[in-house]
């Protein structure tokens, strides 16, 4: 029961988004073919970066998605794995290696918690190509 309640509180209290902030790829692009490792550069406007556990106003941190296909809760903390890397330094580059082939990515930023803005602040989902 407890549970239950603070996740009802949880959910009223939501972080929220600036309606004009806009999150993308500002390397690679949509389409692009690139080398097996290779960079990736994050832009943002209309909100600003801090690393996680930092609690300031209309901030966030970058999490860079690979081939997800479908997104996780929104409502949540989102999980870390393979395919969902945290940038909670505060990160706006990193340096990726994938395998060869196509690939998808996309950006969520996530408040001090690594839980999405409501609504959510993300990229629209990018397909590279990786060569070897």
């Amino acid at each position: 029961m407890r549970l239950s309640v603070l996740f009802v509180i949880a959910l009223l209290f939501a972080p929220a988004a600036f309606a004009d902030a806009e999150l993308y790829f500002i390397s690679p692009q949509d389409g692009d073919t690139v080398s097996g490792t290779f960079e990736v550069r994050f832009g943002l406007k209309g909100m600003g970066v801090a690393p996680a556990g930092v609690d300031s106003p209309n901030t966030g941190h970058h999490h860079l998605l690979i081939d997800v296909e479908t997104l996780p809760p929104m409502d949540a903390p989102l999980p870390k794995s393979g395919q969902i890397l945290h940038f909670g330094g505060g990160q706006t580059e990193t340096t990726l290696s994938l395998p060869p082939g196509r690939h998808t990515l996309q950006l969520i930023l996530g408040n001090y918690a690594h839980i999405p803005f409501d609504p959510p602040v993300m990229s629209k989902k990018i397909t590279i190509t990786v060569t070897e």
